[in-house]
């Protein structure tokens, strides 16, 4: 089986198709489709991304350090375009009727490697941003001690000791948030699938989103909905959440832009 690379020209940004509010839920029905058809392969996606979070966060709460974790798993949300690159492969290579296999990963980064490295720089550094951006907020703003395992919700959440703090937090990590969906909600699987160029892939991204701006904030929200659910079951529902997500993705960039 071929993935044909397109031979369009770099420069030149396809039109995005228009799609209603259904076509989320489709994308979530024909990802659930591809987990069930491949399950080996997608739920050790799942496994490997619960495992990560896990050492993550035993290593933070071990060096006192817990209150990083919100603001690292909200920061999860930032790059997990970029982790889903196995799965997306996984849904191209069912669509094309292929044999699957754990490393395709790899054969996918390959197929356009130079422009998947740039969009991972660029997810990175909002990442960082966003990591920073917390911090200051964190150190400008929050005059209670430092919250611990025990207590972080009740204190930051429930207490109502530091609105200020809490509403910029939220504010600030809303703000980034959606600039980094608008910018890579189908830039790596159209990275990927096409010989086309970062800054031609997120342009097509912000043209999807510009476009289909409900149906895309309805979108945006059930992946922070399903990821979600994966982050507040300790981690063990990202077994399901991120390869569901993951394949829905692909489907969604399928509807969105065009096949030539």
């Amino acid at each position: 089986m071929t993935h044909a690379a397109s031979a369009q020209p770099p420069s030149t940004v396809p039109k995005v198709n228009e799609i209603t509010l259904d076509h989320p839920w489709e994308w979530l029905a024909k990802g659930w489709k591809d987990l069930r058809r491949a399950p080996t392969f997608s739920l050790s996606y799942g496994g490997v991304f619960m495992v990560v979070s896990w050492l993550l966060t035993l290593g933070l709460m071990s060096e006192n350090a817990f209150f990083i974790v919100p603001p690292l798993a909200a920061g999860f949300f930032l790059i997990a375009p970029l982790l889903g690159i196995g799965l997306y492969e996984i849904s191209c290579t069912l669509e094309h009727g292929g044999e699957v296999r754990f490393c395709n990963a790899l054969t996918a980064w390959k197929r356009n490697e130079v422009h998947l490295s740039a969009m991972a720089l660029v997810l990175v550094l909002v990442m960082l941003f966003w990591m920073l951006a917390a911090i200051l907020v964190f150190a400008l703003l929050y005059d209670q001690p430092v919250p611990t395992w025990e207590n972080f919700v009740p204190v930051v959440f429930l207490s109502a000791q530091s609105p200020l703090f809490l509403f910029s937090g939220i504010a600030v990590g809303g703000l980034i948030a959606a600039f980094a969906f608008t910018i890579s909600a189908i830039t790596v699987p159209m990275l990927m699938d096409r010989r086309v160029d970062v800054f031609t892939a997120i342009q097509t991204s912000v043209q999807a989103v510009r476009t289909n701006w409900q149906a895309m904030a309805l979108w945006a929200s059930l992946i922070v909905m399903f990821v979600g659910i994966g982050l507040v079951t300790f981690y063990i529902g990202l077994i399901v959440t991120m390869p569901l997500v993951g394949h829905a993705t692909w489907h969604a960039y399928r509807d969105l832009v065009p096949a030539e």
